[in-house]
C-alpha cells in the first residue's frame, strides 16, 4: 500500500509542526499549511502558504493535492488562534478573526477534504477543540465559543460523512507550552491545571497519541467523538 497522505493545518510552529514531523517519521506523505512561511523542511513534506479561512486559497491547495497525490487519507485541523481577554474588552475584529480561523477554517478544510476522500471511500478527519470548553474558561469567551462550534461541527460532519467511509473526531488538549498560552498569566494556568484529574501541562506526544488512535484504520467504528485530555 502506498504511504498515506496526511494534511495538517498550522504547521509552522507548535502542535502542527510536531504532528507533521511525527507523521513523517511514521512514513506518511505530509502536506502542511500556514499563512506565514515555515523555516524548516523535511523529506516527504510539502508546504502550502494558505490561510485556512480563505476559500479560494483552500480550494487551490486541494487542487494541488489532487494533482500531486491523487488522494487524501487524513486531515488534521490543527490551525487555531486565541485571545485571552474579558468579553467586555474584546473588539469585534478579534471575534471575527477567531471565528474565521477556528470555525470557518475547520469547515472549509473538512468540506474539501471529504470531497477528495469520498472518491476512495475512506478518510479520517481530526478536529481540535480545547479543555477551555468544558471548563467554561473565563476570559476566553470568543475562543470558547469557537471551539464549542468545532465540537458541534464534528458531531454533524460525523453523521454526514459516515456513508463515505470517513470518520470525524475531535481532540481537546489542555494547556501546553505553545505560543497560544505564552501571554497567559501563570496563576491562570495553575488554576486551570488544578481542575484537571491529572494536574500537569500536556505534551506534544500526549496529543499525537490521541490523534494516532483516531487515524488508525481499526478506528473505523469511532466517529463523532471528542476526547478532552487531562481528565477535565
Amino acid at each position: 500500500m502506498d504511504a498515506p497522505v496526511t494534511l495538517i493545518t498550522g504547521t509552522r510552529i507548535g502542535i502542527g509542526r510536531h504532528l507533521a514531523e511525527h507523521y513523517l517519521r511514521l512514513g506518511h506523505r505530509v502536506v502542511g499549511c500556514s499563512r506565514a512561511p515555515v523555516d524548516w523542511t523535511r523529506e516527504g513534506y510539502k508546504h502550502c502558504g494558505t490561510d485556512v479561512a480563505d476559500e479560494k486559497g483552500v480550494k487551490a491547495m486541494f487542487s494541488e493535492i489532487r494533482r500531486s497525490y491523487g488522494r487524501l487519507d487524513h486531515l488534521i485541523n490543527n490551525a487555531g488562534i486565541a485571545s485571552m481577554n474579558h468579553s467586555l474588552l474584546t473588539p469585534t475584529s478579534t471575534v471575527s478573526a477567531i471565528l474565521a480561523t477556528n470555525v470557518v477554517g475547520t469547515f472549509l478544510l473538512s468540506r474539501e477534504a471529504a470531497k477528495l476522500m469520498k472518491r476512495k471511500g475512506y478518510g479520517r478527519i481530526v478536529n481540535f477543540s480545547s479543555v477551555a470548553v468544558p471548563l467554561k474558561l473565563a476570559g476566553e469567551a470568543a475562543y470558547v465559543a469557537s471551539k464549542s462550534a468545532v465540537v458541534a461541527l464534528t458531531h454533524v460532519l460525523a453523521r454526514e460523512l459516515a456513508e463515505f467511509g470517513i470518520t470525524v473526531n475531535c481532540v481537546g488538549p489542555g494547556p501546553l507550552a505553545t505560543n497560544l498560552i505564552r501571554s497567559v498569566p501563570k496563576q491562570t494556568i495553575d488554576r486551570l491545571l488544578a481542575q484537571q484529574a491529572i494536574p500537569r501541562m500536556g505534551t506534544f506526544d500526549d496529543i499525537a497519541n490521541t490523534v494516532d488512535f483516531f487515524l488508525r484504520p481499526e478506528s473505523g467504528f469511532v466517529t463523532g467523538q471528542t476526547i478532552y485530555l487531562g481528565g477535565v
